[in-house]
């Protein structure tokens, strides 16, 4: 079986990739089949967002498709920036940007900043769909540290097993280990039943 992820990141293709390792399934990425067309996310959840991909790669393709939409929820900021992680320093902005303003934002509220990584995974094709989250609680640290991975890394501490570490400080394979992303396509994994 063959199953079209709805990605262009070679990262988060080789994470999935290897969380189906153990099925007999082939997972190929919207490269492998030189899809280029931008797909709009206008949904105001990560599930609504991760379905949109899904449905609008199933209705051009016609293949079983999973995807997801993931970001950063921290408690003091009512969830932002939430579907916005991506882009909540403004269009074309930085990693450092993003980081910045978050904290600028969280500096007028005391420590901790408690907060989580969220991932909806979905799947999709002609007779069904779902959708699983995963989650990464953690808090958000004033001093970034770390060069491994990309975003809110170098200043989320996780809560457990590595909390004296940011996650860019963490391997690869570390960081996969626990990760939100890890556990949302877990359970989709199962719930698919191959």
């Amino acid at each position: 079986m063959e199953i079209v992820f709805a990605t262009h990141n070679k990262g988060k293709l080789e994470e999935v990739r290897r969380i189906f390792a153990s099925v007999n399934l082939r997972i190929i990425s919207l490269d492998d089949i030189v899809f280029t067309e931008e797909i709009e996310e206008t949904g105001s959840t990560f599930e609504e967002n991760a379905f949109i991909k899904a449905r609008r790669l199933y209705d051009k393709l016609r293949r079983p498709i999973i995807a997801d939409d993931s970001g950063l929820m921290v408690e003091q900021l009512n969830g932002e920036p939430g579907i916005y992680s991506a882009r909540f320093a403004g269009e074309n902005c930085t990693y450092e940007d993003n980081n910045k303003k978050l904290l600028r934002l969280l500096s007028d509220f005391p420590e901790p900043h408690l907060a989580k990584f969220v991932c909806c995974a979905v799947y999709f094709d002609s007779s069904k769909s779902f959708s699983e989250y995963g989650y990464l609680n953690g808090k958000i640290v004033n001093t970034p540290k770390g060069m491994n991975g990309f975003g809110y890394d170098p200043i989320f501490q996780p809560i457990e097993p590595y909390m004296d570490k940011m996650l860019a400080e963490l391997s690869l394979e570390k960081k996969n280990e626990i990760s939100h992303r890890r556990k949302a396509f877990e359970k989709l994994k199962n719930k698919l039943n191959i």
